[in-house]
């Protein structure tokens, strides 16, 4: 009776742990297959947002850009463009060689540093294939004191320093005319060399540097004759600093209006109309007008 009573016990507590074990592994089973169908829904989700994030992201318009006031202007421009999709980086560069030869190689998609004279002439001298798609605005070019503080007593000799690229250096001639410093010869206009000084009844020495060298003889000469972006540089204010400077009406100020610069055949490319559209808008001309003291001007 007692071995009926063990065996029956035995077969009770073989079937009880049985059912337990089988219950856990149902209870594991089904906590594995939560897990794992969590885990799928968090990747789905993970995954369409990549895809949004992706879809929403158009790309990436790389600008090189003079320090003042290209890039300056630039940088209020990102957050605007990072709202439509497009991430705008932007490199500075001291020059105006460099900017262009790193749009015509296709390194960059654009350059914002030089007027349409100077891209004209390095197209010309250099071969390569850029083209202007926006106009954004114009510096005026000011004729600030070196050792010299006034232009009522210019003395004889009195040294000049001035940009040596053309286009420059004949917007600097002009100006020196304009205030009745020198006389150029009759057509000389916007390609005036020294060469072309007609008269010079002070004398003056005429001391040619790369533009972003003049204002670094400041202390050496009687004045020098500053691209507005070289002399936001170096602190200058046209308004308050200039001993003269071109008026907004000048045939030089609307000649001379800065570009957004491209290789020839990117003119329709989707960021760069973006770009353009965006520093000629009302938000990115109010920044320019308070920004910048008239030193700098939007092109209407």
């Amino acid at each position: 009776m007692k071995k009926k009573l063990l065996g029956i016990l035995l077969t009770v507590a073989t079937v009880s742990t049985f059912v337990t074990g089988c219950g856990n592994k149902a209870d594991n089973s089904t906590d594995n297959a939560a897990d794992k169908q969590e885990s799928q829904n968090e990747a789905s989700t993970d995954n369409a947002d990549a895809k949004a994030d992706s879809s929403d992201s158009k790309g990436t318009i790389k600008v090189a850009a003079s320090a003042t006031p290209h890039a300056e202007i630039l940088e209020q421009a990102k957050s605007v463009l990072a709202e439509q999709g497009w991430d705008l980086e932007v490199t500075v560069f001291d020059d105006y060689v460099q900017p262009n030869l790193v749009v015509e190689s296709g390194d960059f998609d654009a350059n914002y540093v030089e007027h349409k004279p100077y891209l004209d002439n390095f197209n010309e001298e250099n071969g390569t294939h850029l083209v202007s798609v926006g106009e954004i605005h114009y510096e005026p070019f000011g004729i600030y004191p070196g050792t010299s503080k006034s232009l009522d007593d210019v003395k004889d000799g009195a040294v000049v320093a001035v940009p040596n690229d053309t286009t420059n250096e004949a917007r600097a001639l002009l100006l020196l005319q304009d205030n009745g410093l020198i006389t150029l010869k009759d057509g000389a206009g916007l390609n005036a060399t020294v060469t072309d000084i007609a008269e010079n009844p002070h004398n003056l020495e005429i001391k040619e540097l790369e533009a972003a060298q003049v204002a670094r003889v400041i202390d050496e000469v009687d004045y020098v004759i500053l691209n507005g972006n070289y002399a936001l540089a170096a602190g200058y204010s046209v308004g308050k600093d200039a001993l003269a400077y071109e008026q907004a009406d000048s045939e030089a100020a609307k000649t001379y209006v800065n570009v957004i610069v491209v290789k020839e055949g990117n003119e329709d490319n989707e960021g760069i109309k973006a770009l353009v559209d965006v520093l000629k808008s009302d938000d990115i001309k109010k920044y320019i007008n308070d920004t910048y003291d008239g030193a700098v001007i939007p092109f209407e």
